[in-house]
């Protein structure tokens, strides 16, 4: 099979790549091994948060102050602004809603009641411009009966923490008591599959009558609605009488499976061939051109391309492997970027900075790969396998993925024209 384009990898990167070469008009493939990163997204993107321990306030200052070889550094801050604007465009063609700025964070309330700087943050979700002055009065932490995903007593810790009276409430609803048969079936994702039409209502007047006993400003409930869509997220906060926001659960993440499903949807309605379930386990690679690749699934039926981008992630999402010696690209034994013995690669203390976060495969500044030092023409490098950050430090691993992934696709389709 023949495509112009083919994306290995189908997490937040490949997609938003793979829909930008499809509204080109390229004929474009993924190929997916299943869950990504995304799947456990708390419900936010970030751009650029935190720089030694402390919150930045405006990410674009940090973004053009990054070291070489980081890749807002390749991406450059001209280009970085020009991209940024079509962002929120292109997740709400598919059905997700972002808020937020691009010049200044805003703050996100995390499972465990912990307030962390954010980029763009999905419908709905607990956020405010500054945690030292909450415009939330009085809260009820609002649970559901038997749900073990989602710790009241760590929000209302954060609350009160927070300056800001609380309390915790739990209820139900008879349309959930199918999954009480097994405390395993209480998962957010099971839950919101039943948290629709007229149960919705019955959730609605659960809670108004839990504001009404508690004679809360503020709801604040774990993020168990709107599975599939948005739809079910803004009936319910319709008919509760005051304002409600989600706080995302313990993985797997609501949001995140959401945000997932839509952007594969939308690339599929695009025309995009999405191969989920398959692993590409090597390539033929000759005279610094890659011709085709071959996956598990299709086995001697190669996937030819005239381009291709590595969008697998790091260790996580196995993008990147590791023995006690070694850390490598796994399909295609790309050249990385790891120097030194094994024992520089960490710090002992877990809260300190850790090199290997920063590690991925060798690009130039249009992200091409190399293989034992010669470059790879027709193959980029998006997200986390690009290496060149630390996303947990930085709070950066969002946009590195998002942005990585449209300028790649700009490239290919300008290197067309």
């Amino acid at each position: 099979m023949k495509y112009d384009s083919i994306i290995i990898g189908g997490g937040i990167s490949g997609l938003v790549c793979g829909i930008s070469l499809l509204k080109a008009g390229q004929k474009v493939a993924i190929v997916s091994s299943g869950q990504s990163a995304l799947h456990f997204n708390s419900g936010a993107f970030e751009l650029f948060g935190r720089k030694d321990g402390k919150d930045i306030s405006n990410p674009l200052e940090e973004v053009a102050r990054v070291p070489e070889g980081h890749p807002y550094a390749k991406l450059g801050i001209d280009i970085i602004k020009k991209l940024l604007p079509q962002v929120k465009p292109l997740f709400a063609e598919a059905g997700i809603t972002l808020v937020g700025s691009d010049t200044e964070n805003h703050y996100r309330f995390t499972p465990i009641g912990m307030f962390k700087p954010a980029w763009l943050s999905m419908l709905d979700y607990a956020t405010a411009s500054s945690p030292d002055n909450l415009p939330w009065g009085k809260v009820a932490v609002v649970n559901i009966t038997g749900f073990l995903d989602f710790y009241p007593d760590f929000i209302a810790r954060g609350l009160n923490l927070a300056g800001l009276e609380c309390e915790t409430r739990d209820f139900t609803i008879p349309e959930l008591d199918t999954l009480r048969k097994s405390s395993t079936e209480m998962r957010a994702t099971n839950i919101a599959r039943f948290i629709t039409g007229e149960a919705i209502r019955h959730f609605a007047e659960e809670v108004n009558r839990i504001i009404t006993e508690t004679n809360a400003d503020t709801v604040l409930m774990p993020a168990v609605v709107g599975l599939f869509d948005e739809e079910p997220v803004r009936l319910l906060r319709e008919q509760v009488t005051r304002p409600l926001y989600y706080v995302s659960t313990m993985p797997m993440s609501l949001c995140g499976m959401r945000a997932q499903m839509r952007l594969r949807n939308h690339f599929q309605h695009l025309g995009g061939s999405y191969l989920i379930g398959d692993t590409v386990y090597s390539g033929d690679l000759d005279a610094g051109r890659l011709s085709s690749i071959h996956t598990v699934n299709l086995g001697d039926m190669a996937l030819e391309a005239d381009r291709f981008v590595l969008a697998t992630g790091s260790f996580f999402s196995h993008g990147l492997e590791a023995t006690p010696n070694k850390v490598f690209e796994p399909v295609f034994n790309l050249d990385v970027n790891v120097e030194g013995p094994r024992s520089g690669w960490c710090d002992m203390d877990l809260y300190n900075r850790q090199r290997y976060m920063g590690f991925g495969v060798i690009t130039d500044d249009s992200f091409h790969v190399y293989k034992n030092g010669r470059r790879v023409d027709n193959m980029q490098a998006i997200g986390a396998v690009a290496g060149g950050h630390d996303a947990i430090k930085e709070e950066s691993g969002g946009g590195v993925a998002i942005l990585t992934a449209m300028k790649v696709a700009s490239d290919i389709v300008n290197g067309l024209k």
